[in-house]
């Protein structure tokens, strides 16, 4: 992209016109062509997925994949079947039958409301059955009846179930106006009423307004930091038409890959972040340039010519890392990798295309409109100024620092160590929320478990096979844990038919999805009632539903997460390698981001998992984390470390080059881009920090998450961990073994660029 940078420098009226061409090309096809996003955990292998192929040929095929909703309602005083309760709910069942997407609404009062509800007649039979068939299947219906009831015992509590025609197609129109009537609703008439389901869940939340927060706090940072409106407004130009284009990208991208819903929010976050930095760079080498008294036009080239090829690396180091993700296998994570890695690449080109044009449009009105505090000028000087005596610092006792920044960020990490993953239930939904009003309405009607069941898909040794079904049925009510089962042990004469191999058994635990105990009901299910029943038969069962999928989900990516560490970390390692020619640095930058990853884990675990300060940031419940969290901010992380590595070492090298004086090297480094680093770090962790405020659970954790990394990172590590041990390592830090000679040449600096340097401090000067 140097030529890119170079030509836009040379020509910026054409560079920034075909910049926006480019834009409106990618808007377009965003606008126009752009897919749908679903969320799909398909986990092609494991058992989960197996019971939910075979339960798409039973009738709990809805029920299993989501493709249904649950209005539920209940009473303190009386019961739901009181002519006033039901006058209040069953315009709302009515009216949800007629809602575009809706195929059927079945009633606990007896009718189903919509066209498409299945059509059950009452069978005719040719000849009389003998008495003792009659009765066994007389006491069958009877059995199932009770055992399917959506009335409660007490009958207090009542639900309805919602079908959909697809769980993937479901109008946003759809779903937010039964949520809007269902708040509106709750507490008519004394009767409480929410509802709940896969389908609802981002149905009636306010988009985040986290990149407006985000976008206004990164230009207080910026009018602080450059002390002129002009320099602070072209970062957050450059990255919001990076962004766009990105967000652009991601929609089209929908087209051909799954993309999670949250993966455009999550893209947003990300892509905001790292946009503003990269254009950040890039602008606070043009700027030290001119301070420098090199012409503007020049100033430009050098800046695009040093910053603008670390921005490249940095941001190819970044997309790299989300990449990593496909080796997973997983088609999830395949969409989000996508989704993040377009809207990186985009800002990332908006900064060596986009920007380079307007400053060498701009010139020096690029620094103007300067505030009062920063109206005085200022003389740049590499080694002059805090950050220069703040090195002096660290390299007095680069061993204390060195071992005090490492427990630090060991002890943040300790949370860690007791992480529990899984999916989240609707108990962490905001109180009078009508997820939440609907699970606590469920658990108290028809036990915690009602919120979460089993689904065992059964493969008979032949249709009309009583026995092993029974017997199967048996094992497990007779398992601990186990609250029922449906079909029960009377029902089994009418829950197989004829010609069908494949039942449904729903299997309730005792205990709510996301309590430990019910992973425990999991394991011996699967590895000692299933396999025990199955003994010495044909018989096969396989256990699925939310819980099951949690548990695959964590197991696939336990097992594929060694390669994804090899392959992010490797290539990270190699191109780390191959940019500063040294053994030492690359291999800092791959510890030290797993330390930051620790730390980033340990605080989320704190916060969403223990509950430490959760209601300061508005968490509602606490509970599991979300699987692929950590794989994810790894992801991430890595990236942006690697980031702020390049970014500061490199200035590092650069001198080290040049004088061959380590601690020379290191102060000049942190001279030269330690503030900027920081100013970097404060800004994208502010981006997504201000997403935290967002209803939206898994972006509140991944705000958490990564705004926590950010500043371990670059507070802690990059700015007091790495420049104290380059300092106590001292010149073997920059060795590369002859044999490793033939790697090639990347010089991130331009050579020559720099300014006549004096070191000032007396103590220091000829420390080689």
């Amino acid at each position: 992209m140097g030529h890119l940078a170079r030509w836009a420098v040379r020509k910026p009226v054409l560079a920034i016109i075909s910049w926006f061409v480019l834009f409106l090309v990618i808007g377009v096809l965003g606008s126009r062509f752009g897919g749908d996003l679903r969320d799909s955990f398909e986990l092609p292998g494991t058992e989960s997925q197996v019971a939910q192929n075979l339960l798409s040929e039973t009738s709990g095929a809805n029920a299993a994949s989501g493709a249904t909703a649950t209005l539920v309602w209940g009473v303190e005083n009386g019961t739901v079947e009181e002519t006033g309760v039901k006058d209040t709910v069953v315009p709302l069942m009515e009216e949800f039958a007629s809602l575009d997407g809706v195929s059927c609404v079945t009633s606990p009062y007896g009718p189903t409301y919509g066209s498409d509800c299945p059509v059950q007649e009452k069978q005719e039979n040719a000849f009389p059955l003998p008495p003792e068939v009659q009765e066994r299947i007389d006491k069958a219906t009877a059995a199932a009846i009770e055992a399917t009831s959506p009335v409660s015992d007490d009958k207090q509590v009542a639900y309805a179930t919602i079908t959909f025609d697809s769980a993937t197609d479901v109008p946003t129109a759809t779903a937010s106006k039964i949520i809007e009537e269902v708040e509106a609703a709750n507490g008519s008439n004394g009767v409480t009423i929410g509802a709940n389901g896969q389908v609802l869940a981002f149905a009636g939340q306010e988009p985040p307004s986290g990149e407006a927060i985000g976008i206004l706090v990164a230009i207080i940072i910026l009018l602080l930091a450059f002390g002129s409106a002009v320099a602070a407004g072209l970062p957050i130009v450059t990255a919001v038409f990076g962004l766009g284009a990105g967000l652009s990208l991601v929609t089209f991208t929908a087209n051909f890959f799954n993309v999670a819903t949250f993966a455009p929010t999550l893209a947003a976050m990300i892509g905001l972040g790292v946009g503003i930095d990269y254009a950040l760079f890039i602008l606070n080498r043009f700027r030290q340039a001119v301070m420098a008294g090199h012409d503007p036009k020049d100033a430009v080239l050098e800046s695009v010519n040093t910053a603008g090829r670390a921005v490249q690396f940095a941001g190819t180091t970044v997309i790299i890392a989300l990449l990593g993700l496909f080796v997973l296998g997983i088609g999830f994570f395949n969409g989000l990798a996508i989704a993040a890695s377009l809207t990186v690449a985009m800002v990332m080109l908006s900064a060596v295309w986009f920007l380079p044009a307007l400053l060498s449009l701009l010139g020096t009105r690029a620094l103007g409109l300067r505030m009062p505090w920063a109206r005085k000028k200022k003389e740049w000087h590499p080694e002059g100024g805090a950050w220069a005596h703040y090195g002096r610092k660290l390299q007095k006792r680069p061993w204390l620092y060195t071992i005090g920044a490492a427990l630090l960020v060991m002890v943040m990490a300790i949370p860690y160590f007791s992480i529990r993953l899984g999916f989240p239930d609707d108990s962490g939904q905001p109180a009078g929320s009508p997820a939440r009003v609907a699970y606590d309405l469920l658990a108290d009607g028809f036990g915690p478990g009602s919120n979460g069941p089993f689904f065992v898909a059964v493969q008979l040794p032949s249709a009309l096979d009583e026995d092993a079904l029974r017997s199967l049925i048996i094992d497990l009510n007779e398992t601990p844990g186990v609250e029922r089962t449906i079909p029960t042990v009377e029902m089994v004469p009418i829950s197989v038919t004829p010609n069908q191999t494949i039942t449904a058994i729903q299997v309730v635990p005792t205990t709510s999805p996301q309590s430990p105990e019910t992973e425990d009901l999991l394991k011996r299910l699967r590895e000692d009632t299933i396999p025990n029943a199955e003994e010495g038969t044909t018989m096969r069962a396989y256990v699925g539903g939310a819980t099951a999928v949690t548990a695959d989900f964590t197991q696939v990516l336990s097992d594929a997460l060694p390669i994804f560490l090899a392959v992010v970390v490797g290539l990270g390692f190699i191109a780390l390698t191959i940019l500063f020619r040294s053994l030492l640095v690359p291999l800092i930058g791959a510890v030290t981001s797993l330390l930051s990853l620790g730390a980033a884990l340990g605080v989320t675990v704190a916060i969403f998992q223990w509950g430490w300060g959760a209601d300061l940031l508005g968490v509602t419940g606490t509970g599991p984390i979300l699987p692929f969290l950590p794989i994810m901010v790894f992801a991430i992380l890595f990236g942006l470390s690697m980031d702020y590595q390049v970014f500061l070492v490199s200035r590092m090298h650069e001198e080290w080059v040049h004088t061959k004086d380590n601690g020379l090297a290191v102060r000049r480094g942190l001279a030269g881009s330690g503030r900027v680093v920081a100013i970097a770090a404060a800004i994208m962790s502010s981006v997504f920090l201000a997403f935290i405020p967002t209803p939206e659970d898994t972006i509140k954790l991944f705000g958490v998450g990564l705004a926590t990394a950010v500043l371990v990172d670059a507070f802690i590590i990059r700015l007091i961990m790495v420049p104290s041990l380059i300092s106590w390592i001292g010149p073997p830090t920059w060795w590369l073994p002859r044999w490793l000679g033939f790697l090639p040449e990347v010089h991130m600096e331009a050579e020559g660029s720099g300014d006549e340097i004096v070191d000032d401090d007396p103590e220091l000067v000829g420390a080689k």
